[in-house]
């Protein structure tokens, strides 16, 4: 193509695609059906895999749900009966271990069928600084933070190519985004979560599939227990997240087909100054909005005896 005539177009569509955002932040997009949809929740035990497996059992889908415990797995199920689920299957999956996903994903695909909206939820943290950390726990934070979802996509996303119809969703982290200081091995696993996300997101769209969504969810520290004592200096512009009101968004995002969700806005702002604004800036409202002390009181989520 000439030139300028590739070049006249592609401002006229970023004029465009500029408006369609703007438009769709006063009328959000319509939210899809998913009922009869097979829904994947890894980590669906506890914190917010729970409440997205609430969620979806209110919305009619047939939901699968994996975890380590068993035995908090199977309280997941039973809450999500409650709230109308009729169909419900629990699996344990150890994420960290790339057999064990391939294991229980060929079950799922035997037993109940196609996944059509994966969602990578299982996650864990450390909390540790970087000298202090145990190779293996550093090993653990990357195969259950990032490699999980290598497996999860390859066991699942051939169906929804071969269909061109799926929703895979990222439950990352602003940690992806921006570095915290006493978290080196989890930002580093957010931050390829969130770049693994947007590369597969980028081959389908190559390669015709725009019928397979993607959602990356980016939030702040979320009050579930996996970060207690954690402190924001600022809470009215940077608060911890409550647990539902997390669920009920992802929830949203993922019905509206929305790519990107960070909570709370603020942290767009903050994104922007990172991305625009000279190193030693950056540092400088890290400082002042408390980023290198937001670990210190740090205990995380206390472990079942």
């Amino acid at each position: 193509m000439n030139f300028f005539l590739e070049t006249l177009c592609t401002l006229v569509l970023w004029l465009y695609f500029s408006l369609e955002a703007l438009v769709k932040l006063v009328l959000p997009a319509r939210k899809k059906n998913v009922s009869g949809e097979i829904v994947l929740i890894t980590g669906a035990g506890g914190g917010i895999g729970r409440l997205l497996t609430l969620e979806f059992a209110r919305l009619q889908t047939v939901l699968v749900l994996w975890d380590i415990d068993a035995e908090s797995n199977q309280e997941t199920a039973r809450l999500a009966r409650e709230q109308g689920a009729s169909r419900v299957h629990t699996y344990l999956c150890d994420c960290s271990k790339r057999t064990s996903v391939y294991d229980v994903a060929a079950k799922v695909k035997r037993e109940v069928g196609d996944v059509s909206i994966l969602i990578n939820n299982a996650g864990i943290v450390t909390g540790r600084k970087f000298l202090d950390s145990p190779d293996d726990l550093l090993e653990k934070t990357m195969a259950v933070n990032t490699l999980a979802h290598f497996w999860t996509y390859k066991a699942f996303l051939p169906a929804m190519i071969a269909s061109n119809h799926g929703h895979l969703v990222s439950i990352a982290s602003s940690a992806g985004y921006f570095p915290v200081n006493g978290l080196a091995d989890y930002c580093s696993s957010k931050f390829a979560a969130i770049g693994f996300a947007e590369s597969i997101a980028l081959e389908l769209l190559a390669s015709g599939k725009n019928g397979i969504k993607t959602t990356i969810v980016c939030p702040f520290f979320i009050n579930t227990g996996m970060f207690d004592g954690c402190k924001t200096k600022w809470p009215n512009f940077i608060p911890v997240l409550n647990e539902n009101y997390v669920a009920k968004r992802i929830t949203d995002a993922i019905l509206r087909e929305q790519v990107y969700l960070v909570m709370p806005r603020s942290l767009v702002f903050m994104l922007a100054i990172k991305n625009l604004l000279p190193m030693k800036v950056g540092t400088l409202f890290g400082r002042y909005f408390g980023i290198f002390e937001v670990m210190d009181d740090f205990k995380g989520r206390v472990k079942k005896d």
